[in-house]
């Protein structure tokens, strides 16, 4: 997934977003920091959300039932891990991707995942912290090697 497929998805779930938030247009509108007329304009996918208000959408609804089944999962991960192209955490709690994740390999006391919604890669330790993201599927694998061989 990259900026534009992110910005697109989250202009298709917009609406919805608001409406479980029980948010009228005006509220939203001012959330996000837009015009009530650009607002509407994007509810009817006459204009795309751009990356920033896509972004502004993600961290302040973060919990959002619409953006977790939408992306699967956090959306501020997914976000953070196409802005920086991947990510190296200072362990982060994780529930272990009971839901939205595959196992891809296991390899000492780390596993790979791959969300199957989003598709990125994520590696998780044994306690379930994750320790790194990426859309790169070599670069996740290469990662969980050098991990795995260290002591």
């Amino acid at each position: 997934m990259n900026q534009d497929e992110f910005t697109q998805l989250i202009t298709r779930k917009m609406k919805l977003v608001r409406t479980e938030m029980n948010y009228t247009q005006e509220k939203m509108a001012t959330v996000l920091g837009i015009s009530k007329k650009t607002l509407v304009q994007i509810e009817k996918e006459r204009l795309t959300a751009g990356w920033t208000v896509s972004v502004c959408l993600c961290a302040l609804f973060r919990h959002s039932d619409v953006l977790h089944s939408t992306l699967g999962g956090d959306p501020v991960e997914i976000m953070e891990t196409i802005a920086h192209d991947r990510v190296i955490y200072r362990k982060e709690r994780t529930m272990g991707g009971k839901v939205w994740w595959r196992e891809i390999k296991k390899q000492g006391k780390y596993k790979l995942q791959q969300n199957i919604i989003s598709q990125h890669y994520r590696i998780l330790d044994e306690e379930e912290y994750r320790l790194y993201s990426t859309f790169q599927k070599e670069e996740a694998h290469a990662c969980l090697d050098e991990l795995s061989e260290q002591k």
